[in-house]
């Protein structure tokens, strides 16, 4: 079982070695010797200053940090004062409301990007920053709110009686003592939807590819763009740099945050 689990670790771990070995080396050298280890005096660096500057993975960067703490942060906000009125709240429509999120976890979002890309060119946001946030936000929100309202589901009612006798309003029960407790399934949202929208290229493609500027354009286009370029001309190293820089904020995040999902996970964040 070792053996097995070695194995596959080794599988998994080997590409993301080698792209990251590779893109120290010269289109040459990745030629002649694929698998081998770059030489120690045959480094180049300049594979990732000629990506972030050349490929303008820069512009990218930024566009991708901004639409993803943007769509994130509206994501986990509107996620949990909805998550909450559904959890906390009895209406006739309430349970029926909540199903109607859930339908969004179940039908692929794919289906809705022709009616959604005449919808933001008639809103003016087509091939802009702020329309992927849009989107974004809301292919997030159904999973978040099935998260959030399990981990509502989960706080004793109690203590929601305990700060409405001790003076808090609606809003303040909710801020100050049902949204701390519930800061686990909090984190595993976030990122979750951190990694979502952080390498998501379809509604990218869809949506922002008519930005012929580069103002918009988020870092997986920018990824395509530069992998479709080297197979017109010898440029690999700078597109494995260009596939470390997009995959390095992803890993850490999930290192740095791997103990706040696991235990946001076993508190029940993923409770029905």
């Amino acid at each position: 079982m070792i053996a097995v689990l070695a194995g596959y670790a080794a599988w998994v771990v080997f590409p993301m070695l080698w792209v990251a070995y590779s893109s120290l080396k010269a289109d040459a050298a990745i030629f002649r010797d694929a698998f081998a280890l770059p030489l120690a005096g045959d480094l180049h660096p300049e594979n990732y200053t000629r990506a972030w500057h050349e490929a303008r993975f820069g512009d990218y960067f930024f566009n991708s940090v901004l639409v993803t703490a943007t769509s994130v942060a509206l994501i986990v906000a509107l996620g949990a004062m909805a998550a909450y009125a559904l959890a906390r709240f009895y209406h006739p429509a309430g349970r029926a409301v909540f199903w109607l999120f859930l339908a969004g976890l179940m039908i692929p979002a794919q289906l809705a990007v022709i009616p959604l890309f005449f919808e933001l060119r008639s809103l003016g946001l087509l091939n802009s920053r702020a329309g992927l946030i849009l989107v974004y936000t809301a292919n997030g929100l159904p999973f978040a709110i099935f998260v959030l309202a399990g981990f509502f589901r989960s706080l004793p009612r109690t203590l929601y009686e305990a700060a409405v006798i001790d003076g808090c309003g609606e809003f303040a029960a909710f801020w100050r003592v049902l949204l701390p407790l519930a800061k686990p399934g909090l984190v595993t949202v976030a990122i979750f939807q951190f990694i979502g929208v952080w390498k998501e290229y379809f509604f990218a493609f869809m949506l922002v590819s008519g930005d012929l500027e580069g103002r918009a354009r988020t870092l997986p286009l920018g990824l395509a763009n530069l992998s479709i370029t080297a197979q017109y001309r010898s440029d690999y190293g700078m597109l494995f740099a260009g596939i470390v820089l997009v995959t390095i904020p992803i890993l850490l995040v999930y290192l740095l945050l791997q103990r706040q999902i696991v235990k946001g996970i076993a508190t029940g964040a993923l409770k029905g």
